[in-house]
């Protein structure tokens, strides 16, 4: 009853404090540390010691696969090379320069464990990175070396950990150490393969979304435990086929499959992530305790601590400028036709911060190692050190440097033209089917594919004080499906209508509310300015240049026809001004047919995008 009193209680503190964290605007994993932190000096709050097995196969497995799942596969090629340097020869680089450090300050260490403690605070936590950085607006490809850096770092340090106890007890030698590296690492890239393989035969024949649910839950402690049962990476195997499967889940679930997964990991990684930080918060008091036993002097103590933070921090920052600028020598941007800025790399060395695997590995240092209570206080300074100080001073970093955050309206711009591209391609195969039509379904299909798409432009226009015919759409149907809803209810409440026909009427009105509600979200995001760029392999684009609209914005065919518009447009070629797609007689397209004139660009205020109606692309 105990354990369970202190769970519930764990689960309410995490999520008080990251509902309270949300609305204060403060990084949730930070307070949660220092709320844990406090409660550890508190009486009856009882003593939580992290064992290492419930970390490494209870929490890492999960939020390991959560974290894959999501991760692109083609970004993450894209990104390799400072991925692998970060993941693996950073991680090498700092297990050996705190085992120097550690070593010169408490010679009676022994090298075996001061490259253990090396090991242990060598890699970062994107956990805690990610989610700090996000909040922050951290671009979007730090974002993403961060997340490659944090599903790899992890196998590196701890087959390093591993090996550094190993020659503490019975001596190990330097092809030994390759020799592990290569079978962890092999071993588990196999494994990951050959779980992916399995889960990918079984998912082809599971149509029902809850059996391949629990399929997904046990699929990331399969790979785990079947790495480590072989003296692999169980890490890496996590990691190689999460990303396979969620690479492959379009074409291996289900609509419903997939989007249950997708809940289903978000929750257990939110919970997970934020449980984390307030256990090692709850760390403190007794790891204090301990350290004041020692028999090292509290100044050597505290001048190790220090020195190991330091040593961590300013190790990444050197590696992170020397990779960029000597080992991967980086050419200029293929948009801009810049090299890459400085500032960029600055972000992602001072996102360094430690977390919850660099504490439980601590811990996996035997009881006989001398100085073991002192190694552990050098743990939790680190992770304590790089979240309190890095995480609190990230985002001052980043706008400081003046590092641009992902532009929502980028992300419209690309978002619409996918649509558009992926109707084309949709009325395309329309086109080529053989079928009866006596009630003009093909009329009713590109008419809501349409809808659809013009919505995704309509977004776009975020100056005008005018609303969209799709902001009047999402709010005269949120209108609607709330009187549905409530009549579903009655009918409910009168019990002559079985309880699940009832449930899976609601269920889909749900889903059309949670898409419009995820429109609405997205148009919130968006600024009244549209960045210019040109699209890759659009010879139109490239060679058509902008020119500045007429002082008087009005579509003549329009105002002929007294008929009110939605957007303008403009002939880049001849000038002419149309009205958008969205407008009810859709000038600019008519206008391109009959002229030929193959790129436009949007008169709208603030807007300077274009469009090219040959490879139908934005740029």
């Amino acid at each position: 009853m105990d354990i369970a009193m202190l769970l519930v209680a764990i689960a309410v503190t995490v999520l008080t404090v990251t509902a309270l964290a949300g609305r204060v605007g403060f990084p949730a994993p930070i307070l949660l540390i220092v709320v844990g932190w406090a409660a550890s000096y508190v009486a009856w709050v009882p003593d939580v010691h992290l064992e290492p097995e419930i970390v490494l196969l209870g929490f890492l497995p999960p939020l390991l696969y959560a974290a894959s799942l999501q991760t692109s596969l083609i970004d993450f090629n894209a990104n390799r090379r400072p991925i692998l340097l970060l993941s693996v020869w950073l991680v090498v680089v700092t297990t050996v320069g705190v085992a120097v450090v550690v070593h010169w300050l408490v010679p009676s260490v022994g090298w075996p464990a001061a490259f253990a403690i090396g090991a242990v605070v060598a890699p970062p936590d994107a956990i805690a990175a990610t989610a700090i950085g996000r909040r922050v607006g951290m671009p979007r490809r730090v974002v993403t070396i961060l997340e490659g850096e944090s599903l790899l770092n992890d196998a590196t340090a701890l087959v390093a950990l591993r090996t550094a106890i190993g020659a503490a007890a019975v001596g190990i030698q330097a092809v030994d150490v390759g020799r592990d590296f290569v079978v962890a690492a092999g071993g588990g890239v196999a494994v990951g393969f050959v779980v992916f393989f399995v889960i990918a035969k079984i998912r082809r024949h599971l149509t029902d979304p809850l059996l391949d649910t629990g399929v997904s839950l046990a699929i990331p402690f399969v790979a785990y435990i079947a790495a480590e049962e072989i003296n692999a990476s169980g890490v890496i195997a996590v990691v190689v086929c999460g990303v396979l499967l969620g690479h492959k889940a379009p074409i291996l679930q289900t609509a419903q499959a997939r989007i249950a997964e997708q809940m289903n990991w978000r929750t257990i990684a939110f919970v997970l992530e934020n449980t984390v930080f307030l256990l090692i918060g709850l760390q403190a008091q007794w790891l204090i305790d301990d350290v004041r036993g020692s028999t090292l002097g509290g100044g050597t103590i505290v001048a190790v601590c220090l020195a190991t933070l330091v040593t961590v921090i300013l190790l990444r920052i050197v590696w992170v400028f020397l990779a960029r600028y000597l080992l991967i020598r980086p050419t200029p941007d293929p948009d801009t036709g810049m090299l890459p800025d400085w500032r960029y790399s600055f972000l992602l060395a001072w996102a360094g911060m430690r977390g919850v695997v660099t504490l439980a590995a601590a811990f996996v240092i035997p009881e006989g190692v001398t100085h073991r209570e002192v190694l552990l206080m050098v743990a939790f300074t680190v992770v304590a050190g790089t979240l309190l100080g890095q995480g609190l001073t990230l985002g001052w970093v980043a706008r400081r440097l003046g590092v641009p955050a992902p532009d929502p309206v980028d992300d419209a711009l690309a978002r619409a033209t996918v649509l558009q591209q992926a109707a084309k391609a949709g009325f395309k195969r329309l086109d080529q089917l053989e079928y009866d039509d006596p009630y003009d379904v093909k009329s009713m299909i590109m008419q809501r594919v349409e809808q659809r798409t013009f919505a995704a432009w309509e977004r776009l226009g975020t100056t005008s004080d005018d609303e969209a015919p799709s902001d009047l759409y999402s709010r005269l149907r949120g209108e609607m499906i709330d009187a549905e809803r409530r009549r579903v209810l009655e009918i409910r409440s009168a019990g002559h209508v079985p309880s699940e026909v009832v449930r899976e009427v609601l269920a889909r009105l749900d889903v059309e509310e949670s898409m419009l509600e995820a429109a609405e979200s997205r148009v919130a995001e968006l600024r009244p300015a549209v960045a210019r760029r040109v699209a890759a392999g659009c010879e139109h684009l490239a060679s058509t240049p902008l020119i500045d609209p007429p002082e008087e914005l009005v579509c003549p065919a329009c105002v002929e026809a007294d008929v009110r518009w939605v957007a303008l447009r403009m002939c880049l070629s001849c000038g002419h001004v149309g009205c958008c797609d969205s407008s009810p007689l859709r000038h600019a397209t008519a206008h391109f047919r009959e002229s030929g004139h193959v790129v436009m660009r949007s008169v709208e205020p603030g807007e300077d995008w274009r469009w090219c109606f040959v490879h139908h692309v934005t740029g």
